[in-house]
């Protein structure tokens, strides 16, 4: 019968996959909300009410969210491993701002104002403090994936709403440990047990992130250069799926939240060559996982609970988003984000998160908040979460409105570029330039774009783009295109003498960040990386590698067979170039 009842469970899943979520997505409406609305249908409070009166109904429900809940929660893993694959630890570094600033006052700040706002309404001082701690975490599950669907992971907003979300996630912690003490707080408990259980939990934390930081400096990246030298595509995989899931267990141990671990891996695997090989191989697991989470957020919601109570979960709801915006935003104000970003940032992390349930639930088995109250709260959560795609198009377009009013009150394009912050600096607009601007914009990154001919930045600034006049080898130059605040530099001009000027520039004015230049060939590629510059493209041996791909696959080669030949011979040119830079 359990294996039946799973195969029922993948049938129920994959309908909605493949029907459901396409409807939504087809609408604009976002497969986060097809998701969880499919959720509330096939759960046990949609059409599994009505599943002993009509049996073959019973084929179209998820009976048990509890036994889908370990995928769901791979879902998260998996969806923060990617963002740690494409972060780095000098990113985060440079992030810490908004992680140590806006990220604790927020929580700090929301915890606070939901538990007084909650004792007056006559609740008892543990009841409050559990209801504050636990509203005052959002969902990094539904918040990121939107942030990566509507490609804005890259811009202020995205890195803000990922610093505050990963601040939230180091406070699984203090709050487990503080809701446990809330009911070990009763007379006869002892203080000091509970400072030492406090203690031995934070350095258990501190132990298993240093264990998990170490494996994959010393251990991690010579393994996997081994298996790499196998060709054996599975056995990389089988390798980084381990690490996954045995750091997110490892945080999981230490009372950390598991998606934590899973982005110090990814954190860990950020600068290696095989991190965009990974990426790709992994993307399907985390997409189909991650719909498995939201169809459980989905089932959380109980109709008859929301009907009985909406007097009060309309308010409740509304009054937590209006409440989570406000505090988000003005302490992202406070710590100098931009006006725009800072309503963006505050309304898509106004909801309520995952964790919630995890909190509520330890407070009702520790006897401090009844089943009722439990109940209500859960869907208050629920609630929350299954309006963040709404919430997430209204963060748009506030961001727009205050962002044209910020503009109209600008006095010239310099001052716009003087208040960009983790801009990216284009040295050169030619044909390569302005496709590397397209990309970019595509995925919202902003950008500063620097060339010598007039004409082209005449044209290119009436259409808008951020371009003005100048030599990009020249320091004061990259000054003023915001050099000290920007995240990273592309070399695309013509002459090889100038692109060897603007990488010496870059590097001397902003040490931390990256240099992507292009090269005429292997030597000049080889010049460019002794002055300093982190990824060199050859334009002669990628235009050769494309051939040679090409030539492959008309002679017949499957395209695996290609590509994995193509990055082999790709792979020996950066080699050749490491060892030419040192």
């Amino acid at each position: 019968m359990e294996d039946q009842a799973w195969l029922s469970d993948a049938l129920v899943f994959l309908i909605v996959a493949g029907v459901v979520v396409p409807v939504f997505h087809r609408f604009r409406l976002g497969t986060v909300l097809g998701f969880i609305v499919a959720g509330v249908v096939v759960g046990p409070f949609g059409l599994g009410r009505f599943q002993f009166d009509f049996p073959l109904i019973r084929f179209l429900v998820l009976e048990d969210p509890h036994r889908v809940e370990p995928f769901a929660e791979l879902g998260v893993v998996f969806l923060l491993f990617v963002l740690g694959l494409e972060m780095s630890f000098a990113r985060l570094w440079e992030m810490k701002r908004y992680v140590l600033g806006v990220g604790t006052v927020q929580v700090v700040a929301t915890t606070v104002l939901i538990g007084a706002i909650v004792a007056l309404l006559g609740q008892p001082g543990p009841v409050a403090l559990a209801v504050g701690l636990a509203l005052a975490l959002s969902s990094t599950a539904i918040v990121m994936q939107l942030l990566v669907e509507e490609r804005r992971l890259a811009t202020t907003t995205g890195r803000v709403s990922l610093s505050v979300l990963l601040m939230q996630d180091m406070m699984v912690v203090p709050a487990l440990i503080i809701v446990s003490l809330l009911a070990a707080s009763e007379p006869g408990g002892s203080g000091v047990a509970s400072w030492s259980e406090i203690g031995v939990a934070m350095i258990e934390a501190f132990l298993v992130v240093a264990a998990i930081v170490l494996f994959g400096r010393y251990v991690l990246r010579p393994l996997l250069r081994q298996a790499a030298l196998t060709g054996i595509r599975e056995l990389i995989m089988a390798i980084v799926l381990f690490t996954v899931v045995a750091a997110a267990i490892g945080t999981e141990a230490a009372g950390l939240s598991p998606a934590l671990g899973a982005f110090l891996a990814g954190l860990l695997l950020a600068e290696s060559e095989y991190r965009h090989q990974i990426e790709v191989d992994i993307e399907p697991f985390k997409g189909l996982l991650l719909g498995l989470f939201f169809i459980t957020v989905g089932m959380s919601i109980d109709l008859a609970v929301v009907a009985k109570f909406i007097v009060w979960l309309i308010p409740a709801v509304i009054g937590l988003i209006a409440l989570k915006a406000a505090v988000t935003f003005l302490t992202a104000r406070v710590f100098g984000v931009s006006l725009h970003s800072a309503a963006e940032t505050a309304i898509m992390l106004a909801q309520a998160g995952e964790f919630g349930f995890v909190v509520f639930a330890l407070a009702r088995s520790n006897g401090i908040l009844s089943v009722e109250t439990t109940q209500f709260l859960i869907v208050v959560i629920g609630l929350s979460m299954a309006v963040t795609p709404f919430l997430s198009r209204i963060s748009v377009a506030v961001s727009r409105r205050v962002e044209e009013i910020e503009q109209k009150d600008a006095a010239s394009p310099e001052k716009e570029i003087d208040e960009l912050e983790g801009h990216v600096v284009i040295g050169g607009f030619g044909r390569v330039g302005r496709t590397i601007a397209r990309v970019l914009e595509s995925e919202n990154v902003p950008y500063v774009a620097i060339d010598q001919n007039a004409r082209l930045v005449g044209r290119e600034r009436q259409s808008g783009r951020h371009i003005f006049f100048g030599d990009a080898g020249r320091e004061e130059i990259l000054d003023r295109a915001g050099a000290d605040r920007a995240r990273a530099f592309i070399v695309t001009v013509d002459s090889p003498q100038n692109a060897e000027h603007m990488v010496r520039a870059a590097c001397r004015r902003r040490p931390n960040a990256p240099v992507y230049a292009r090269a005429r060939d292997t030597d000049h590629a080889m010049a460019l990386a002794k002055l300093g510059a982190e990824v060199v493209v050859p334009e002669a041996v990628e235009g050769s590698l494309r051939l040679a791909g090409r030539i492959l696959t008309g002679l017949g080669w499957p395209d695996e067979a290609v590509s994995r030949r193509i990055d082999q011979e790709r792979e020996r040119e950066l080699v050749q170039l490491e060892s030419g830079k040192e």
